[in-house]
């Protein structure tokens, strides 16, 4: 697909997905919102890539938050910015999400990269929340994510007092997986990657969906229990002869069940 404010790309099984509006900080847009959601459902409903990686065009920036230039100030829903649909698709794509922090991640920059199940950042990069000193917050994933990495003290510290941290405090923090060389971070989430890639698919997203259903309720539930342990249930024994002896218009024989 064509994409105006992103680009994808595949490498294997790595896809690459790049935030690609460099001359403003690459913060999000309504329109980048949108793409980066299609984006990750059209990889979510495809089997080539296993990892997908999320990062920022340039060497300056990974995401500085978003813009709502063009949106209608007179609605309450069409004045906000369509973030939810982007985070959410994150939460609900089967596959592990890596962010490879390029440069400043701040605001909503910063709940992307928490948002992600991974997150690698290059020795220059800098994280930020900054909500309260401009007029806004992130009252959903940005605290809930934010506690469950940092823990509560640190999380209300990050969001109240808006301070600047260097990629080694985010790693003292937990806020990232990994800090490396400028140079090399291309080299090193491409390794992760791999990594990644190497493991069961389905235990992978069986994972994932463990760990999401904490935070999204009776919908992360059902995608653990609908998009895969009813996967696995559809190829037993029992539900072969209990859709067959409805078929046939027969009693269920339980011996047939397996164990």
């Amino acid at each position: 697909m064509a994409y105006e404010t992103i680009l994808y790309s595949e490498d294997g099984p790595v896809g690459t997905l790049t935030l690609n509006r460099p001359d403003d900080g690459n913060m999000f847009n309504a329109v980048m919102c949108r793409e980066l959601r299609d984006c990750i459902e059209a990889v979510r409903t495809e089997t080539r890539t296993r990892v997908l990686v999320i990062t920022g065009a340039g060497d300056r920036f990974f995401c500085t938050g978003g813009r709502k230039d063009g949106l209608e100030p007179t609605n309450l829903y069409a004045g906000v910015l369509p973030t939810l649909e982007m985070y959410d698709a994150i939460e609900r794509l089967q596959k592990p999400v890596i962010a490879s922090v390029n440069g400043f991640a701040v605001g909503g920059g910063n709940v992307l990269q928490m948002v992600c199940d991974l997150s690698i950042a290059k020795e220059s990069a800098v994280f930020r929340q900054v909500g309260p000193m401009v007029g806004s917050f992130d009252a959903g994933y940005g605290t809930w994510f934010l506690e469950d990495i940092v823990g509560k003290r640190r999380a209300k510290e990050i969001w109240y007092l808006n301070e600047k941290l260097t990629a080694r405090q985010a790693l003292e923090y937990g806020l990232v997986n990994k800090v490396v060389p400028d140079d090399q971070l291309a080299a090193a989430t491409r390794e992760m990657a791999l990594t990644i890639a190497e493991r069961g698919p389905f235990a992978l997203a069986s994972l994932k969906a463990a760990f999401s259903a904490r935070h999204s309720g009776v919908g992360g539930l059902a995608r653990l229990a609908h998009d895969l342990l009813l996967r696995g249930y559809l190829d037993s024994d029992e539900s072969h002869e209990l859709s067959e002896a409805f078929a046939q218009r027969r009693k269920p024989d339980p011996a047939k069940f397996g164990k």
